[in-house]
């Protein structure tokens, strides 16, 4: 890594201290899903503003939603004429279950072989914090930023967000700015870097099939009546056509096709599917006709049924026709795709296929809309910039197949949103053993330093 890049000096004279300060971060075990942990999380929350405060960024405060507390910090002297930059990330982390395939205990972080390995060190506190050192960083070395800066902290992001676009809205003035930075994905590899432009959006759905009051005698009644268990199974089989292409009139029909851009990167990418295979730990790979497997999981809309369940599912046999059935889908979605649309067309396609007498309840459980940041936007050019300026060469540019609340940071902010992320495909998300590869880190930290400039440059 060259030398003459901003914040080389900075990391090895404060490199301890960050440390001390990422691990004190991680012995807090701010786990959204648990209420027994809640008052960690608003710990959590602020030690955050603490940090950032301590950094050199004003206003920092812990602030209020309908649910687990958000962080707000800014800086803005840069004067009226520079971009205003935002930060997102989350404080909270996910449960540490199963607990006993723990090498070392989750909330007790170390260092072992070069990864900070804890609970919460990739996703997401690791990421933040570098971005606030970049920051605290700049800010010693020059007494000033080249960019309007704010910081965003939720709480709630492994819990779906359900709180956030709320908050959105209701501090949209105080959150105005030009351009996002979400430091909470990952890169293809250490020697192989890449930035994300998109992620997927998601509908799900929660079908209850009832056939009958209750199960009956299989000898009594079988053969006379409808099963629940085969109308969920004809259901399900029914979803997808031969090709495996999802099976409702007209879901592919917004469907953006990828720019050259797009795919020119995914051709580069050094993708293997039997390592991808071993990962999975399945014998094949099987999914729409004619699309790769990182086109598949990246680039288009998918419909998995994701739970299944009618009868009796206990040791032996027991002799019943199941009176009711439970099935539970997923789609998603890419971009133009509208929740909305897929769930008023699912619910049609569903109507459609439910026998005489037979009921269905379709509970719509949640919606996110899918996320694409346009590749050709100057303020990619400046992300990708400072990559290669750390990393040795031009990011590529992916796509990942999940979802989160960049589509609601860049719809309600109406600005693009940039991925700084630098966790690796191995680093054990929301699994035992989560790490953060402490060179990847170090690189994340400068990055975000030289990131500044470039935006300001571009934004000129």
């Amino acid at each position: 890594m060259p030398r003459d890049l901003l914040l080389t000096d900075y990391v090895d004279a404060e490199g301890q201290r960050i440390v001390d300060s990422l691990f004190e971060w991680l012995r807090i075990p701010s786990i959204s899903a648990d209420p027994d942990h809640s008052a960690s999380v608003r710990h959590s929350a602020e030690f955050a503003a603490d940090l950032l405060r301590d950094a050199g960024m004003e206003h920092a405060q812990v602030v209020e939603t309908g649910g687990a507390p958000a962080v707000y910090a800014d800086w803005l002297h840069a004067g009226p004429s520079a971009p205003t930059a935002l930060v997102y990330g989350h404080h909270d982390v996910q449960p540490v279950d199963p607990l006993d395939e723990w090498a070392l205990p989750p909330f007790e972080p170390a260092l072992v072989d070069g990864e900070c390995r804890a609970r919460g060190a990739v996703d997401d506190k690791g990421q933040l914090l570098f971005q606030i050192e970049a920051a605290r960083g700049l800010l010693q070395r020059h007494g000033r930023l080249p960019v309007n800066l704010k910081f965003l902290i939720e709480g709630e992001e492994e819990v779906g967000s359900p709180h956030f676009e709320d908050l959105l809205h209701e501090q949209l003035e105080r959150l105005s700015c030009d351009v996002v930075v979400v430091s909470d994905t990952t890169m293809w590899g250490p020697q192989v870097p890449s930035t994300c432009v998109g992620l997927r959006g998601l509908v799900a759905f929660d079908l209850t099939i009832r056939t009958a009051a209750g199960d009956l005698h299989s000898g009594s009644f079988g053969g006379s009546l409808p099963n629940s268990a085969h109308v969920a199974a004809d259901l399900v089989s029914s979803l997808h056509d031969g090709d495996g292409r999802v099976a409702l009139p007209g879901f592919y029909d917004d469907v953006r096709p990828l720019t050259e851009a797009e795919q020119r990167s995914l051709r580069l990418l050094p993708f293997d599917e039997d390592e991808w295979k071993r990962k999975a730990g399945v014998a094949r790979l099987e999914g729409e006709a004619g699309r790769t497997t990182l086109e598949r999981v990246w680039t288009r809309p998918t419909c998995e049924v994701v739970g299944i369940t009618a009868g009796y599912g206990g040791e032996g046999m027991k002799t019943v026709v199941p009176g009711r059935a439970n099935v539970k889908v997923t789609f998603r979605l890419v971009p133009d795709q509208d929740p909305e649309r897929v769930a008023e067309v699912f619910g049609a396609w569903l109507a459609a296929r439910v026998p005489e007498g037979v009921s269905l309840e379709a509970e719509q459980v949640g919606s996110v809309g899918p996320a694409l940041t346009d590749p050709d936007h100057p303020s990619v050019g400046a992300l990708c910039r400072a990559i290669e300026r750390v990393w040795g060469r031009a990011p590529l540019l992916t796509r990942e197949g999940g979802s989160g609340p960049e589509e609601a940071l860049g719809r309600v902010l109406e600005a693009p949103v940039l991925y700084l992320g630098v966790g690796l495909p191995d680093d054990r998300y929301h699994a035992p053993d989560e790490r953060m590869v402490m060179d990847q880190f170090w690189k994340g930290l400068i990055a975000a330093g030289e990131l500044w400039g470039e935006v300001a440059r571009a934004h000129g």
